[in-house]
């Protein structure tokens, strides 16, 4: 198998430009690259010391009893 050439790749973008269109594509990788960016951020949570996450339960039951004590 030999690898494509740079005509081969130029019509296959041409085709995809007119299949899906340029604002399509633009949306698309706006899309990935804040996939991109959210990861990232998540990596870097990730190495920060662990805090207590509440779980909505939790939040509920203490909005609850503040609630009763009004």
């Amino acid at each position: 198998m030999h690898a494509p050439s740079i005509w081969g790749i130029l019509v296959v973008a041409v085709v995809v430009i007119l299949l899906f269109g340029r604002g399509k594509i633009s949306g698309m990788m706006g899309e990935v690259a804040s996939g991109i960016k959210a990861f990232q951020k998540g990596m870097k949570d990730d190495d920060k010391p662990a805090e207590r996450i509440q779980s909505s339960a939790e939040v509920e039951a203490r909005e609850v009893d503040r609630s009763k004590d009004a």
